[in-house]
């Protein structure tokens, strides 16, 4: 059944879409100043209670595809094992998938060397291969409704988010990349003495990818997209908790012309299919996206193994930073979706808010009426703003988290609590008076918890922003440029937003300082990572010139 049915429940505009496309925060800009000791969580219980009321929608895609992708074929596990993919709107299962181990990443890395080294992928013309990912990004256009009704359905992120801004920019990671296919070359480079030098940028081979389940098909593109580019053949591990979308899309690439054992999926779980992948010894290339702790074990594993290179990126602790010239209005929505976006399920998710003395109280205020006004619901309703968390674990992680922050004294303005009494919702939480010891203040929630902490000048909260392990993203809003500038060079991040947050564009690099990880994705600095130069020097007899 095809998802353009949801049409009747969702009708954006394709205006709205593009101008989404290149952001996922947004300010409107419409905040109204409203005290925080007036409004109460039974306003947004209001707000919400039509949606609380109703049951579930039934997504309109049938699940077709389960089972392993290896050299070119769905295939069941070798073992026979399956492991359940929930919906996160109610716990229910969606369908059972075919668990990946040590034998099936043997038979896909197998498939992908063998694909490498024998068939035609990297001898094609760099053309043909750019080709190839171009009608790629043409069926998933064609078939963006159901894939974005996959995505929606496995991880419990709003449908209009998934549809209008996600795949959109999938496809644009597709294009972008393909693009650059027969643009990938060496250098020509003078040496001293009757020699002619020359640099080659050459593919790795096999390549093992490892996805998260946050942004499964954005963080897909990421990696699979510059790996096809260069050349190299793959073998992806899908996160346990969202298998399906990758599975779908693998199979568009088939449909595409990609030639069998290029592209290979195993499902399964990270200390067996992801130790397997990454310890193997006829794996070329790593790249993980996910937590910190697990980004270690991963280095472990490659350093032990055949000293694989590893890309990392990983968690993040950001600092949004809003100055004391800041219009708070805007501040506040912006600080509001570097925040919230995606259930506060986002790596860079801007959760220290830095508020300068001066606006700290307006903002507070205006803070807590917006995340009272956020509509949390069905995922697949018109105008839901954010869905439920990915699943129980992470639905208590972050509920144990509001425990800590509400412990050791920090101030709770709205939310707190689950919301509903079914699936994995919770409440968009506010605190202030948040300190830096707290845990709140430390660790990376990855959920809709904002902490919004007091500072009184430029000196000070640099130097609190950058008292963190991590290093991944950061945000200024100031409307002086002198501002800008001296925050924008002091903070310790891969990526820092000045009066704007979440831009994503697949031009632009992304990774992390510190503990954030290693390495760089997307734009040009993300071909780099699925490329090895080599030099070629031959001597020259009786050169015209040198």
């Amino acid at each position: 059944m095809a998802a353009r049915k949801l049409s009747s429940l969702l009708s954006v505009s394709s205006s709205a879409a593009a101008a989404s496309l290149r952001t996922f925060g947004r300010f409107s800009g419409a905040g109204r100043s409203i005290s925080r000791f007036s409004t109460s969580v039974a306003t947004q219980e209001a707000i919400n209670s039509t949606l609380k009321a109703e049951e579930p929608i039934s997504p309109p895609i049938e699940i077709d595809h389960t089972q392993l992708l290896i050299n070119g074929q769905f295939v069941d596990s070798a073992s026979g094992k399956t492991f359940p993919t929930f919906d996160p709107r109610t716990g229910d299962v969606i369908a059972h998938v075919a668990e990946g181990d040590t034998e099936d990443v043997n038979g896909a890395v197998d498939a992908a060397r063998k694909a490498f080294e024998q068939g035609p992928w990297p001898r094609m013309t760099a053309y043909e291969r750019c080709r190839i990912i171009l009608r790629c990004a043409d069926l998933l256009e064609k078939h963006i409704e159901d894939v974005a009704a996959l995505e929606t359905w496995d991880n419990g992120k709003p449908y209009e988010q998934a549809l209008n801004i996600e795949l959109p920019m999938v496809i644009r990671t597709f294009r972008y990349y393909a693009g650059w296919a027969d643009k990938i070359h060496g250098l020509t480079i003078p040496a001293d003495g009757q020699f002619h030098v020359q640099t080659l940028h050459e593919p790795y081979g096999v390549t093992g990818l490892i996805i998260p389940w946050n942004f499964p098909l954005l963080l897909y593109s990421w990696k699979v997209a510059p790996s096809l580019a260069c050349g190299n053949t793959i073998v992806l591990k899908t996160a346990e908790q969202t298998p399906l979308s990758a599975l779908y899309v693998s199979k568009l690439f088939h449909e595409a012309g990609l030639p069998p054992g290029v592209l290979n999926v195993v499902s399964g779980y990270g200390a067996t299919a992801g130790a397997a992948l990454s310890s193997h010894m006829d794996v070329d290339k790593l790249s993980f996206t996910g937590s910190t702790v697990t980004g270690k074990i991963i280095l472990g594993l490659a350093a032990k193994s055949n000293l694989k290179p590893v890309t990392l990126e990983l968690g993040g602790k950001s600092p949004f930073i809003v100055c004391e010239d800041a219009d708070v209005d805007k501040a506040v929505e912006l600080a509001h979706n570097a925040l919230f976006f995606n259930q506060g399920q986002c790596c860079v998710a801007g959760s220290r808010t830095f508020v300068h003395e001066r606006v700290y109280d307006e903002f507070v205020e205006k803070a807590k009426a917006r995340a009272l006004k956020r509509i949390v619901g069905d995922p697949f309703k018109k105008g839901v703003e954010q869905g439920p968390q990915i699943d129980d674990a992470q639905f208590n992680k972050i509920l144990k988290y509001i425990k800590s922050g509400i412990e050791s004294g920090a101030t709770l303005e709205s939310g707190g609590v689950r919301h509903g009494s079914k699936g994995y919702y919770v409440q968009p939480t506010v605190f202030s008076d948040v300190q830096d010891d707290m845990l709140i203040a430390k660790d990376e929630i990855f959920g809709p918890v904002q902490s919004i902490s007091k500072y009184k000048n430029l000196d000070e909260v640099i130097q609190r922003a950058n008292a963190t392990p991590f290093g991944l993203a950061a945000g200024v809003f100031t409307q002086n440029i002198d501002t800008a500038n001296t925050l924008t060079r002091a903070l310790k991040a891969g990526t820092v937003w000045v009066n704007c947050y979440d831009v994503f564009d697949a031009t632009i690099p992304f990774g992390g300082f510190k503990m954030s990880g290693q390495g760089r994705e997307k734009g040009i600095y993300g071909l780099t990572s699925f490329l090895q130069v080599k030099a070629v020097v031959t001597p020259l007899k009786n050169p015209a010139w040198l």
